[in-house]
């Protein structure tokens, strides 16, 4: 959790502001999970700082979404064509992957319990 919260800081992926008046504020928690290798032992654990959106409006607050997983019908066709042309296929694990996404609309949220700042700032 500690190199998340430090890797989201010094990609500053926030700023600290005041929240204007009339603007939602959502929450925020961390989503954890335990990273196994192919074997099935474990490898790490990891943690992720996720917005509580379930609160927002479609075309109000956002316009699209997206899932943090590939579909397995995009995971198989990649698989037949890498097999088909010959190519070698790597497994990777990309840390921070959205850290830097462009944003639209303007989201607030709560800072994380885990985050120094002012009381009355927001992110």
């Amino acid at each position: 959790m500690q190199d998340e919260l430090q890797a989201l800081e010094k990609t500053c992926t926030w700023d600290l502001v005041g929240l204007l008046v009339g603007k939602p504020l959502e929450g925020c928690k961390w989503v954890y999970k335990i990273k196994t290798r192919s074997n099935g032992s474990m490898e790490r654990y990891k943690a992720r700082l996720v917005a509580k959106g379930f609160t927002q409006e479609y075309e109000i607050d956002y316009e699209e979404t997206f899932a943090l997983v590939a579909h397995p019908t995009s995971v198989h066709s990649l698989i037949v064509i890498t097999v088909a042309k010959g190519w070698k296929l790597f497994q990777m694990d990309v840390k921070n992957a959205f850290v830097n996404g462009d944003l639209a609309e303007e989201v607030y949220i709560k800072p994380s319990p885990r985050l120094e700042h002012p009381s009355n700032k927001v992110c």
